[in-house]
């Protein structure tokens, strides 16, 4: 096992730990759920409430673990397996945070989700951005499209401007602290213009590679 892996699965055994050793303490009924306002507006019972986020989190991580197994370019995983694996601990450690920030909100405590969780986006999205340039074509990870996944060339440069423009996107994110009203604006719509425009430039990358054969 990868020292990466047993560092998730610490990680995920501490969320589990954690909620085994608060839950007398949590109301019967948590708040689960923000709206883009960062208002309350949904409920889950105690025993989901502790115990959902650990759960998926070690779902995940069994997918994760299992994606380099199985995809028929799994070689082409290898080549930027360290960035991938950057990427696991990183998204595991962003639930494990919201997971603390969701249990103290439930003992008590209050604060602006928004603002709480907007620079964990941030660092997520600007990996996310390292992750895809360093990508190498395959069937799990990066910007799929018909047209990367029938060209190298055409994979290489599609993902190598949607790792700059998703980094981009994590600063315009971090912006968004600062218009708290509006900040899910700021995660959003980056985003979509982002998977828009790199699935179109990739066609045309594509077209123009065909055209010079």
């Amino acid at each position: 096992m990868r020292k990466s892996e047993i560092a998730v699965l610490i990680i995920i055994l501490v969320s589990f730990i954690i909620g085994i050793s608060i839950y007398p303490q949590m109301p019967e009924m948590m708040t689960s759920h923000w709206n883009i306002r960062g208002e309350v507006d949904g409920y889950i019972s105690k025993f989901w409430g502790i115990f959902l986020m650990p759960f998926i989190s070690f779902v995940l991580f069994l997918l994760f673990v299992t994606i380099p197994k199985i995809d028929p370019l799994k070689q082409n995983i290898e080549e930027f397996r360290k960035y991938f694996d950057g990427f696991i601990m990183l998204l595991e450690l962003f639930l494990f945070y919201l997971y603390l920030f969701t249990i103290f909100w439930n003992y008590g405590l209050r604060f602006n989700i928004i603002q709480v969780l907007i620079p964990a986006f941030t660092i997520l999205f600007f990996y996310v951005g390292i992750l895809v340039e360093k990508s190498k074509r395959n069937w799990f990870i990066g910007i799929r499209t018909p047209w990367t996944m029938s060209s190298d060339k055409v994979w290489d440069k599609t993902n190598e401007l949607g790792g700059k423009l998703f980094k981009i996107t994590g600063i315009i994110i971090l912006i968004g602290i600062f218009f708290v009203d509006y900040a899910f604006y700021f995660i959003i719509l980056p985003v979509f213009i982002v998977a828009i425009y790199t699935v179109v430039y990739s066609y045309f990358e594509y077209q123009k590679q065909k055209n010079h054969k």
